[in-house]
């Protein structure tokens, strides 16, 4: 595990650099392209969850270890259930075992699917045994995560009667499901999306084609904050369009209000600084959870308070991500108050601390959330090789942006 000290002598973070795929695109995309071999695809994320899903899909090996890769162990939960003669053991690391799949694997058992519990009751691993599926309805909770619904989606097409889905209560993270729905009917598939019913109809084939992966957004949401905690700041980004299938596009309209202003230019993004800084933000992020850490502590680094609400799905990601939040910017000097699913940050009345050892909990988001506040003061990464599970090129993207990055022997 590698411990980083991050500096910037100038403060002005300006360059460019390019962040491969969405990680979430991705993953999504070679499921269906493990269904329907004729699917090319291009600017592929080179994210670890990625490698994990390919690695996955091509193995003979009869159990399947993804490590840390959420998307993969649900995704593949569904693949694997609706491969008929495939006989499967799937597993992750320690944390992923800790990670609930009941309602997932609940719902593919109510088709027909063939899955056991290989240690606790409604965590991996999981036994699965492939079998032809022929039900094609199906009932789930709205407020549970959206992979469970996109993994049933993915392969609901190669079901012999399709599937429909209704959903059940407030839907969590409405961005996700459409973008699946929108992956799906790109590669040819007759999805559809309305109210709480999602309709996938049955598809045999599709036609030959190439579907290019768009960057990803949670990644932009880094340098957003760069940009937002620095002086005179101007990053450019490639690969991003102003009409992304992403729900963490919403970064253009909530930095807006933290002094970042956002354009775009052919298919690429600038961000430049802007003196207009709300002193206090609400926002409820139910839509785009994944950049709840990086809006936290920029909101810190500027000075800034927040509320923000819509986070319970926070509790269940690689770490309890709010509770991670709450010690980390403690150690900063951070007044900050969590409950199951919101976090009220005080406007910060002293200074930054310095040199702090920020620990990541092994997740990616916590070591690139902070390191923006390196801008502000010296600061320390614990086990910062763990970005390479969605954003690997990551700490050479901030030495580009004129970070001194140094290592520090344990």
């Amino acid at each position: 595990m590698s411990t980083l000290r991050l500096t910037h002598t100038t403060q002005h973070p300006n360059g460019s650099c390019v962040i491969t795929g969405s990680k979430s695109e991705s993953n999504r995309l070679l499921i269906l392209q493990a269904l329907y071999p004729d699917l090319a695809l291009e600017n592929l994320s080179n994210s670890d969850d990625t490698q994990a899903m390919i690695r996955g899909l091509l193995s003979d090996d009869k159990t399947i270890d993804i490590g840390h890769a959420g998307t993969t162990m649900r995704f593949l939960t569904s693949y694997f259930a609706t491969k008929p003669g495939l006989e499967k053991i799937l597993t992750g690391s320690k944390r992923m075992q800790e990670r609930p799949v009941k309602l997932l694997v609940e719902s593919l058992r109510s088709l027909g699917a063939s899955i056991q519990y290989e240690k606790e009751e409604g965590y991996p691993p999981l036994r699965i045994a492939g079998k032809q599926i022929t039900a094609s309805k199906v009932t789930l909770a709205a407020n549970v995560s959206s992979q469970y619904i996109t993994s049933l989606m993915l392969i609901a097409p190669k079901l012999a009667n399709g599937l429909t889905i209704h959903l059940v209560g407030e839907i969590t993270s409405i961005p996700y499901i459409n973008m699946t729905c929108s992956l799906l009917q790109r590669a040819g598939i007759t999805a559809v999306f309305e109210g709480q019913t999602i309709q996938v109809f049955p598809q045999v084939n599709i036609a030959a084609k190439t579907l290019v992966v768009e960057s990803d957004w949670s990644s932009a949401s880094y340098h957003f904050s760069l940009v937002a905690l620095g002086k005179n700041a101007a990053i450019s980004i490639k690969n991003y369009t102003n009409d992304s299938l992403q729900g963490d596009r919403v970064l253009v309209d909530i930095y807006k209000q933290l002094g970042v202003k956002a354009t775009f230019e052919e298919n690429t993004l600038h961000l430049e600084k802007s003196n207009n800084v709300k002193p206090h933000i609400e926002l409820n992020l139910i839509k785009a959870p994944d950049i709840a850490q990086t809006i936290v502590v920029s909101c810190f680094g500027l000075g800034v308070s927040c509320d923000l609400t819509g986070l319970h799905t926070l509790k269940i990601k690689e770490t309890d991500r709010l509770l991670a939040l709450q010690n980390e910017l403690g150690k900063l000097g951070a007044s900050i108050r969590v409950t199951n699913d919101s976090l009220h940050l005080a406007a910060r009345k002293g200074d930054v601390v310095e040199n702090v050892a920020i620990d990541t909990y092994h997740d990616h988001r916590m070591a690139m959330a902070f390191a923006p506040l390196g801008l502000c003061v010296p600061i320390e990464i614990n086990d910062a090789d763990v970005v390479s599970k969605s954003y690997p090129s990551f700490w050479d993207d901030l030495k580009t942006l004129g970070f001194t990055v140094s290592s520090i022997n344990n």
